[in-house]
């Protein structure tokens, strides 16, 4: 089973290009998702997350704006927050997620992780896509987003590798910014060369 990391910078359009691997029948692994189940009422995060930043659970869930702002621009509560407490549960989610594509016989599987480079995420994957569009199309789509100015935007930026380096590193791209039927296009493209082994470790189709 071929797993394939799905990665790209904030506006670029890595959730709906997610959703079109998914429309071709490829299982899709959301970790944003994951991330917000563990926090929401019932979540398995919530008592740890309270146990290690008090006060920020509110009715039974995780207030993520309280939260952020006990984590936003210390390194060290970041850490400790990430590595203790989610990225284990969300080990123990993956290894159900491939359970089950393997029970499914699904020949490959799709691990949405916006931070895969910046974790080193990619070296567990047998290929990485990154979605990319312009500079000026990704801004003008994450400021059109409520609550998101200039300066929020650009220190969500300065946390990320650049977009450049990430298409640099891929085995394939997929541009958004030619809008999204191209880049539906493009997504059956992949997972055909994929199927066919036609790939090697060079860019995909832009």
């Amino acid at each position: 089973m071929i797993t394939i990391g799905l990665t790209g910078s904030i506006g670029m359009g890595k959730s709906t290009t997610a959703a079109m691997f998914a429309d071709e029948g490829v299982p899709v692994y959301d970790a944003d998702a994951e991330v917000h189940r563990l926090q929401a009422k019932g979540g398995a995060a919530v008592e740890k997350i309270e146990a290690a930043f008090p006060g920020v659970v509110k009715a039974g869930a995780v207030d993520r704006q309280a939260l952020g702002e006990r984590v936003f621009g210390k390194p060290d509560e970041l850490k400790r927050l990430t590595q203790g407490i989610i990225y284990p549960l969300l080990g123990a989610r993956r290894t159900a997620f491939f359970a089950e594509a393997e029970a499914k016989g699904c020949d490959m599987v799709v691990l949405d992780i916006p931070m895969l480079f910046e974790t080193g995420g990619e070296a567990r994957m047998d290929a990485v896509v990154v979605v990319s569009a312009p500079e000026h199309v990704q801004r003008e789509r994450v400021l059109a987003r409520p609550g998101y100015g200039a300066e929020r935007l650009d220190a969500i930026l300065a946390g990320q590798m650049h977009d450049r380096e990430k298409r640099a590193r891929a085995h394939f791209v997929i541009d958004t910014g030619q809008g999204f039927d191209h880049a539906r296009d493009q997504v059956r493209e992949v997972i055909a060369r994929l199927r066919a082994g036609d790939w090697g470790q060079g860019k995909g189709p832009a």
